[in-house]
């Protein structure tokens, strides 16, 4: 009997008010490692009306202008229309950041400290991290999550080049896959709610997304007579972004790692430097999978690792490929912690993270693109050696 399933994904834009967030804690996090390498950052911020807040910790030798650095991420989005109450230019700025705790700094940092158990940079907090990746896509990513992603950036791209005068930033869009025997057979159903002006009409949304964003990102052969296009299905949505929702750093974890369909530890990543293993070791992860499957281990292979405050060394690491793997899960783990370290100062020399790269990151996912380190694929003939 064919195993027949059906599984959704979601993305968001760039003006959607979680990723309003995510973007101003992210350009924060490069402005600070731009000016120092050592900065320590966690960087949160909300988003509501015409406010802005920003909390969290940063201990940093850069000489900032936080309010610069806010109005310019949200004039990059596009909230720089003369009705939008978000504006970029007439927000008002609430700084509440302070200096990490030294409680914490001292876990971290490569030196002695009392009750300590090593002198070497232990990770900034416990947790556990996933990554996870499949054959199914070039990019070594589930299927209804890419697609997602390429309708919003789809959109992004024509709203930016001023061609379609009625978008504006916020949007959502959302895939359902129909899988035969595990592979990615039918796009079953394709939901976008894009912001628009109030003048345009719903039937003009939906004829010109339809033909101008969906039949163009999404492959021909996947979609059928059979799939259904949900566009704007509540009928209007003109009031949007800070103005219409309240935003938050870290509230879309999975749109940002694998739409559901790995698993997910539970810490956010945007507005951390890399000391944070939320985000270094989800990356790092991310790297060892995809490179197990680049390799040709296993047709998808997800990581687990995990990590106690102030301990250098993971507390445990698991791979399982879920029954695909051309030799056992044990093999390929004994031969991923022969080629990968996995120490929090492993982790950011091996992937060169003290860098300002995040704000790279912050829309469409964090992984599957190019140009990232985590998304190289240069271990796989060191991993085919390992496990012979």
């Amino acid at each position: 009997m064919a195993n027949s399933f059906v599984f959704s994904s979601e993305s968001v834009g760039e003006g959607h008010p979680d990723k309003v967030a995510d973007l101003i804690s992210d350009s924060v996090l490069d402005a600070c490692l731009a000016q120092d390498r050592a900065s320590r950052v966690a960087c949160e911020t909300m988003v509501k009306s015409n406010m802005v807040i920003l909390a969290g910790e940063i201990t940093t030798r850069a000489k900032l202008n936080y309010e610069a650095i806010v109005r310019a991420a949200i004039r990059e989005i596009g909230y720089v229309n003369s009705d939008d109450v978000f504006h970029a230019d007439t927000v008002f700025i609430n700084n509440y950041l302070t200096r990490q705790s030294p409680d914490i700094s001292q876990g971290v940092d490569a030196k002695k400290a009392k009750g300590k158990k090593t002198a070497e940079q232990g990770a900034g907090d416990q947790g556990l991290m996933f990554g996870y990746a499949c054959t199914e896509t070039p990019e070594l990513m589930p299927t209804p999550v890419m697609f997602a992603h390429r309708l919003g950036r789809k959109l992004t791209q024509l709203r930016k080049s001023g061609r379609v005068e009625w978008l504006r930033p916020d949007a959502k869009s959302q895939v359902s896959v129909r899988y035969e025997n595990d592979r990615p057979v039918a796009v079953e159903n394709v939901v976008i709610s894009t912001q628009h002006t109030a003048d345009v009409t719903h039937a003009r949304i939906e004829s010109y997304l339809i033909e101008n964003v969906v039949r163009k990102v999404i492959p021909a052969r996947m979609l059928t007579k059979k799939t259904q296009f949900l566009i704007n299905p509540t009928g209007r949505f003109v009031i949007g972004g800070p103005q219409g929702d309240s935003g938050l750093t870290g509230r879309k974890i999975i749109v940002d790692t694998y739409g559901g369909w790995g698993r997910h530890g539970g810490g956010a990543f945007s507005g951390k430097d890399p000391s944070k293993v939320d985000r270094s070791a989800a990356y790092m992860c991310r790297w060892v999978a995809k490179n197990i499957v680049a390799a040709g281990l296993a047709d998808l292979a997800e990581l687990q690792v995990a990590y106690a405050i102030g301990y250098p060394d993971p507390v445990s690491v698991y791979v399982d490929t879920m029954g695909t793997g051309r030799v056992t899960d044990e093999k390929i783990a004994r031969a991923v912690t022969k080629v990968f370290g996995f120490k929090p100062a492993d982790i950011i020399r091996q992937l060169n993270l003290l860098r300002p790269i995040y704000r790279r990151t912050t829309n469409y996912g964090h992984f599957g693109k190019t140009g990232l380190p985590w998304e190289l694929t240069n271990k796989v003939a060191a991993l085919r050696a390992a496990v012979r």
